[in-house]
């Protein structure tokens, strides 16, 4: 076998894991975990279901793969949309506001994601919360206590004021365009969206 072929092999192998990665994210933010079968996964992706005991041991391992995935395309938006040169530390975080609704607009899964496995305490919520929520959380109350307008114990509040406001209208896209008739997937819709919450957040 030459070079070349196995390299081929193995950027067929990384493509194959990527796209189960991509349908089990859709597949797991639509269903939930319980609910989304590994047969489902393989279906969205385009492959066969023993491919993906090839590449996870368990559905467990898929899962914290599809979560490892979406909270490393959040960081990455928010690292090359980083505001480090605003002069003005108020608009920075107003903008920073901005960024992360733009990215669930794009992202619904994440919080399809965090309200399912919000609900339960169980080992995976653990993970979940030690190994990706917790540094964001404290990251961003050291902003808010560099900021020093809000008050330390309402900083839960804020944070969760935050996630629900950025995420909740984009989660729930068809019951918003039902409802009010706002289609909140448009470009315009999605800015007027960020503008509001970053300054109903940060005044």
């Amino acid at each position: 076998m030459t070079a070349a072929s196995t390299t081929t092999r193995d950027q067929q192998r990384e493509e194959t894991r990527e796209r189960i990665v991509a349908a089990a994210l859709e597949a797991f933010a639509e269903k939930g975990f319980r609910g989304a079968s590994t047969r489902d996964i393989a279906r969205r992706a385009g492959t066969n279901q023993g491919l993906i005991t090839y590449h996870f041991r368990s559905k467990d391992e898929l899962w914290r793969a599809a979560i490892d995935r979406v909270f490393a395309t959040l960081g990455t938006h928010l690292l090359d949309t980083a505001t480090a040169g605003q002069e003005d530390p108020r608009e920075a975080l107003r903008e920073g506001i901005r960024q992360y609704v733009r990215f669930n607009a794009a992202h619904p899964e994440l919080f399809r994601l965090m309200v399912d496995e919000g609900k339960s305490s169980d080992e995976r919520m653990t993970w979940l919360i030690d190994t990706h929520m917790r540094p964001r959380f404290e990251a961003i109350e050291r902003r808010l206590e560099a900021d020093g307008r809000i008050d330390p114990a309402l900083l839960p509040h804020a944070f969760y004021a935050m996630v629900g406001a950025g995420s909740l209208i984009f989660a729930v896209a068809p019951e918003c365009r039902r409802l009010t008739g706002l289609d909140p997937e448009t470009r315009s819709a999605i800015e007027t969206h960020a503008e509001f919450v970053a300054r109903l957040l940060v005044p």
